[in-house]
């Protein structure tokens, strides 16, 4: 198993990984959960994935097993900024705008993590391995970039795994239901994690 960084500086140098990336990105929340998102070409995308954001890639002989996208809180894409941000503007009708306790942040050093996914394709004896994986590699982006802090709109059960997984988060934001379930907004603190 494998754990890549893509960005578009280098998704020249790992052959079909992007797209396969976004492909299994269309599976999870397109044909498996069922939300209403654009898809081209057998992918699904929107208007966050731009060059300012990373893709973390567990992968395996070209079948993708889970993916995170980091996007950095100060990306500005005409008059999108990033997904939690925007929808507290209302700037996106399928997310609530009090979904913050606070305004949202514009930092440098703090990345917005979104579109995490675990292929319901990846074989239920290594799903551990891959959480292991990904929290490992989202760790390691986030602080490539500079990031001392992640946010996310994240599953409300996550006081439950985020322990378990080694993440130092608290919430942000009241629990909502959104489309599937119940989210809530997290912060998760790097700063411990400076190597």
């Amino acid at each position: 198993m494998q754990t890549t960084t893509l960005s578009f500086e280098n998704m020249h140098n790992h052959g079909e990984l992007f797209a396969n990336l976004f492909r299994a990105r269309k599976q999870s929340f397109i044909v498996q959960k069922n939300w209403d998102l654009p898809e081209a070409l057998d992918m699904e995308y929107d208007q966050y994935d731009t060059p300012a954001s990373r893709w973390v890639a567990i992968h395996n002989l070209g079948e993708v097993y889970a993916g995170i996208r980091l996007t950095p809180t100060n990306a500005r894409c005409g008059i999108y900024s990033y997904m939690i941000r925007d929808a507290q503007r209302g700037l996106l009708g399928t997310i609530p705008q009090d979904l913050l306790y606070e305004k949202a942040p514009v930092d440098e050093h703090t990345w917005e993590c979104t579109r995490v996914f675990v292929s319901h394709a990846t074989p239920e004896r290594i799903r551990r391995r891959v959480h292991a994986y990904m929290v490992g590699a989202m760790t390691k982006a986030a602080r490539e970039e500079g990031a001392t802090r992640l946010i996310a709109l994240t599953a409300a059960n996550w006081p439950r795994w985020f322990g378990r997984c080694g993440l130092d988060a608290s919430a942000m934001g009241r629990e909502m239901y959104i489309g599937d379930g119940d989210y809530q907004c997290v912060s998760i603190d790097l700063s411990a994690k400076l190597h």
